[in-house]
Parts: C-alpha cells; sequence; structure tokens
C-alpha cells in the first residue's frame, strides 16, 4: 500500500490564521487563532511548527504545502503564499493552491437542490463571491461585487441558498427573499482545504512555485488610516 500524503495547508486570507496537517484528506491536527486584527506574521510560523510537533513530524515528512490562494485580504494571502513557497523552496515540495471561497463552501453540508455561496467582505457594499451547487461544483465564477436587491436572484427563487462568511451581515440587509440562509460567523479555515489538497495530490495539480502568485481579484488599493482624534 502507497504511504500516507501528509500535507500542510495554510489559510491566512482573511483575519484567520490557520494551519492544518492534513494525513491523505483527514486533519490530524489544527491551529487557529481569528482575531480582529491581521497577527499572521507572527503567528503562522509558530502555528507550524507548533502543528508539527502536535502531529510528531517533521519538515522533512511533508509531501506538499497547500495554501489559500484568495480572493481576500492582500496582506493576509502575501503572508501565506510567501511563507508557502519559502517551504516548497527549502524543502522541494510540490505546491497547491485551493481558491479561498471553494474550501469556504465546504462548511455547509448541502442537500441535492440547495447552493452555497461564499461571501468575503470586500470594501463599502461590495463582496468577493462564487456559487456552488451541492457537491461543490463551481456554477458562477468568482467575483467582486457590488450587493443591491437583485444579487444572486437567478439562483434564489427555485432553491435554498447559504451565504458564508463575513460579507453575509451586509447581504442581510439588502436581500429579502425567503430562501437565503445567511451565516455570517463562517471564516475560512485550514480545516476543510485538507479534501481538495488530497484530491489535487492525486491528480498531480501543482503549481510552479517561482511564478505562483495570490489570486487577489483586483489591484491592491492602499487605504489610509484615519488619524484618531
Amino acid at each position: 500500500m502507497a504511504s500516507m500524503a501528509i500535507i500542510l495547508n495554510l489559510e491566512t486570507a482573511t483575519t484567520n490564521c490557520s494551519v492544518s496537517i492534513s494525513k491523505d484528506d483527514e486533519v490530524v491536527v489544527l491551529k487557529e487563532n481569528n482575531a480582529a486584527n491581521y497577527s499572521h506574521s507572527e503567528q503562522l510560523h509558530v502555528f507550524i511548527k507548533e502543528a508539527l510537533k502536535e502531529a510528531s513530524l517533521s519538515f522533512s515528512d511533508l509531501d506538499a504545502v497547500a495554501i489559500s490562494k484568495g480572493p481576500g485580504s492582500y496582506t493576509g494571502l502575501r503572508i501565506g503564499v510567501s511563507a508557502a513557497k519559502g517551504l516548497c523552496f527549502s524543502l522541494d515540495l510540490p505546491l497547491i493552491s485551493i481558491p479561498t471561497l471553494q474550501s469556504m463552501a465546504h462548511q455547509v453540508d448541502l442537500k441535492p437542490d440547495e447552493l452555497v455561496i461564499p461571501v468575503l467582505d470586500a470594501r463599502r457594499m461590495e463582496v468577493y463571491s462564487c456559487v456552488y451547487d451541492a457537491t461543490y461544483n463551481e456554477v458562477r465564477e468568482t467575483r467582486a461585487e457590488v450587493i443591491d436587491e437583485a444579487s444572486f436572484v437567478d439562483y434564489v427563487s427555485n432553491n435554498k441558498v447559504y451565504l458564508l462568511g463575513s460579507g453575509a451581515e451586509k447581504c442581510r440587509g439588502v436581500l429579502q427573499h425567503p430562501n437565503f440562509i445567511f451565516e455570517g460567523s463562517v471564516f475560512p479555515s485550514a480545516k476543510q482545504m485538507a479534501s481538495i489538497a488530497f484530491k489535487k495530490f492525486k491528480a498531480n495539480q501543482f503549481e510552479d512555485v517561482a511564478y505562483f502568485e495570490p489570486y487577489y481579484l483586483k489591484d491592491f488599493v492602499l487605504q489610509q488610516k484615519k488619524k484618531k482624534n
């Protein structure tokens, strides 16, 4: 029997700094902290070391590194991707990328006629969103879109639609259809990356470590912090 694939999964696309280690598609260790202020630069490498220690593994035991590729926070994505690429370079490991919204979609169990739309808060009334069916296949591509009364109207007339993530409360204020179910407390986690990462590992779906970039979806705009009075 072939040996197990040991994969390190890193999720830094939002405020949740999340690290898991999976054996095939099973998570064996999960370390995460969802703090309001981004603490990824301090926490990520600590979590990686702690997770390996808890799993009684060393860096040399890893078979691949999986990274949540976005969309999400520019700073969070950069920190995660640079850590993943550094590990892949130094350990000569393959890099797997997972769309952030795809792994989020796996946080809800769907009945056959239900849909899930992960929504990450962007600026003002905008969200990053993608539409998935009950088997987590993408039925509409990832977009940055401004939420209004007509948003997702094509999907909600005949189906229950779960809106998951930090953009859900923004949607709740605008979308009135009774088939919408809002789950604002869901955030991307390395826990749901494991099954997707293992599928990609088996299929040899790897990124070019040298050229891989996060999926920002939009050009980065540096926002000036307001001065406190």
